[in-house]
């Protein structure tokens, strides 16, 4: 018989301080298996990434980050070794092959971008395209922020999502394409899916709306297959209206940022019958 349960692996490690929200962020919305798991557990053959259909990378700090958001934990990624499944990137590569998704949240977007799983233009997966630098205000950002999602994106986190209010923190949050054809591709594939808006809703590049000065007012970005999703903001971190900085004024969003992972969950439900 065909499993049809949504396995949920929270992937942490070395500095990782917001697998726990995610962890249940990913619970309430459904997933029949959640586990928080360390990198090393991976390595030392406790647990199989390739035993999952949903990986979270949360957001936080990683070691290494000095070299440059999450370049160290992305080499460390690409050139792991398991004694008997080999490669650890080999796993996760077989996780999006055979249907699977993958969410990468502030630090894990970092990493998504080192690895070169985002944005895969023209499907050259993990080749560096894009990279995550420094906010142009040349500190750290930690507020909430109004986002849109590209209503022609064809990311499935994002179904029936058109605006969202999540919160930020970070330092280094500003997209960087690697060339001006990337930032056209970007575009013309419908890869960005989510943009920093201004009061009237429409993307922009303008402080403080925009925290970091990405171009275009980039918070996101998803794959051509519209399977992985990398994003800036916490959706983990608003997982209750009473998270909201506004809520006991009675004002509160049409969506929680829990949205994004019941759309991923639906999603693998939806493909498994």
């Amino acid at each position: 018989m065909k499993d049809t349960k949504v396995k949920v692996l929270v992937l942490t490690g070395y500095g990782t301080n917001c697998e726990r929200e995610c962890g249940y962020a990913a619970k309430i919305a459904g997933a029949d298996e959640v586990l928080i798991s360390h990198f090393s557990e991976i390595i030392e053959e406790k647990v199989r990434v390739s035993d999952f259909n949903f990986i979270v990378f949360p957001g936080g700090f990683l070691d290494g980050d000095h070299l440059g958001a999450a370049q160290a934990a992305a080499t460390r990624i690409r050139y792991s070794k398991t004694k008997s499944y080999g490669f650890v990137v080999e796993d996760i590569k077989k996780v999006h092959k055979q249907g699977g998704i993958i969410l990468g949240i502030c630090n894990g977007f970092q990493l998504l971008t080192k690895l070169g799983l985002l944005p895969a233009i023209e499907n050259r997966y993990f080749e560096r395209q894009v990279s995550l630098s420094y906010n142009d205000s040349a500190r750290f950002e930690d507020r909430w922020v109004y986002l849109k999602c590209n209503p022609e994106s064809r990311c499935v986190f994002l179904k029936d999502i058109s605006f969202i209010y999540l919160p930020v923190r970070h330092g280094e949050g500003k997209v960087i394409p690697r060339d001006e054809l990337v930032l056209r591709h970007l575009v013309k594939d419908n890869l960005i899916a989510v943009q920093y808006t201004d009061e009237n809703g429409e993307a922009t590049e303008e402080y403080p709306y925009n925290p970091n000065g990405s171009p275009l007012g980039i918070a996101g970005l998803t794959d051509p297959s519209g399977r992985i999703l990398g994003l800036m903001p916490h959706p983990e971190a608003y997982n209750h209206p009473t998270n909201h900085p506004k809520w006991t004024r009675g004002i509160v969003e049409d969506n929680t940022g829990i949205k994004i992972f019941e759309n991923g969950v639906q999603y693998l439900r939806e493909i498994q019958k």
